[in-house]
Order: structure tokens, then sequence, then C-alpha cells
């Protein structure tokens, strides 16, 4: 029986310490179960430092560094948060290329909690509706987003669509409508 995912490479972008080890894991697990191929891109190829919340869990292997990775190889992008994961992911140029290239593309891309920090970097929450972790909607609204206070949130008013989700509370409801939305591509 073919899963829904079936053909689809999705790419898990985290810096190299930081991500919220949750956030990271169960999507991932998601997008396997519908037989997608999940690949881990860090700024740095190798060791990822998972978290939960502040204390350090998991380590975790980035199999490609984001600089040699190119948005073209995959079918979809997953921003998992954690405060310090977006806050270093921001101020990398590479992964900020990488995740406005999905953009200009016309590729999905599922963010929650901490992690549209990346997205306001990159310049592509102008005139969408988003959700995250509270503190965000500041940046969000300055970005010329629309922030609410939802489960998930699924935003198809750009080049692409955005699935976003607040935290990991919303995981059940965030990979439903990751999964579906991902699901809608067509693999090359």
């Amino acid at each position: 029986m073919q899963r829904s995912l079936d053909g689809r490479r999705v790419a898990f972008l985290t810096a190299n310490e930081g991500v919220e080890q949750i956030e990271l894991t169960s999507p991932w697990k998601a997008v396997q179960d519908a037989g997608g191929e999940p690949v881990h891109l860090a700024p740095e190829k190798g060791d990822v430092q998972g978290f939960d919340h502040l204390d350090k869990a998991d380590v975790f292997e980035a199999s490609t560094a984001v600089k040699n990775a190119s948005a073209g190889d995959f079918d979809a992008l997953v921003l998992p948060g954690g405060v310090a994961n977006p806050d270093q992911l921001r101020t990398d140029a590479d992964a900020i290329s990488f995740i406005r290239s999905f953009v200009e593309q016309g590729k999905p891309i599922a963010v929650i909690c901490h992690g549209p920090w990346t997205l306001v970097e990159a310049k592509v929450v102008a005139g969408r509706t988003l959700t995250s972790w509270p503190s965000l909607r500041t940046d969000i609204e300055n970005a010329g987003g629309t922030w609410v206070d939802q489960e998930v949130v699924v935003s198809e008013d750009g080049p692409n669509t955005i699935v976003s989700s607040r935290n990991p509370d919303d995981l059940p409801a965030f990979e439903s409508a990751m999964v579906d939305v991902f699901a809608k591509v067509r693999t090359s």
C-alpha cells in the first residue's frame, strides 16, 4: 500500500545545538511513518545537541552541512523550534538562503514554536498568517505577517504553503497538517 509521502525527501534544518528534541523527533517519525525520507541538515555536518527545554537531551547526527545542500534536492522543509536553535540559524547566511530557496521554489515549509524566527530573517513572512510561541508575535507582526493564537495554521497566502504551530502540545495537529500539505507536493 502506498503511503502519502512515498518518494518525498524532507529536509529537517536545525542548528548544531539547541533544538527542542521533541520538535525534531516527533515530526521526523511522522514523515517516516507516512513513507517519506527525512534528512537532517545543520550548519555543520555531525553532532546536533538536542534539548528538553533547558536541559541537554540526546545527540543526533546531521548528515549534511546546509551549505552543501540545495532546496532543489528536497520536496519540503521542517524547521523545529527551541529558543537557541532558530536564534543560531537566523545568523547563518547559508541556512537563511536555503529557507528562502524553498519559498522561491514554491515548496512547503512546516515550522513550530520559535522556528518562525528563521522565516522572519529570510524575509518571507510579509502577508502571511502564522502562529508560534507567543513571544514571537511582535517579530512576526513587525515583519509584515499576521500572528494568531491557534494550534495549527496552514498559510497558503504566498508563493508556498507554510504550516505553523505554537509548541510541543500542538504536535499531533502540526504533524497531521504537515503530512497533508507535504503529500500534495509532486515529486520529480
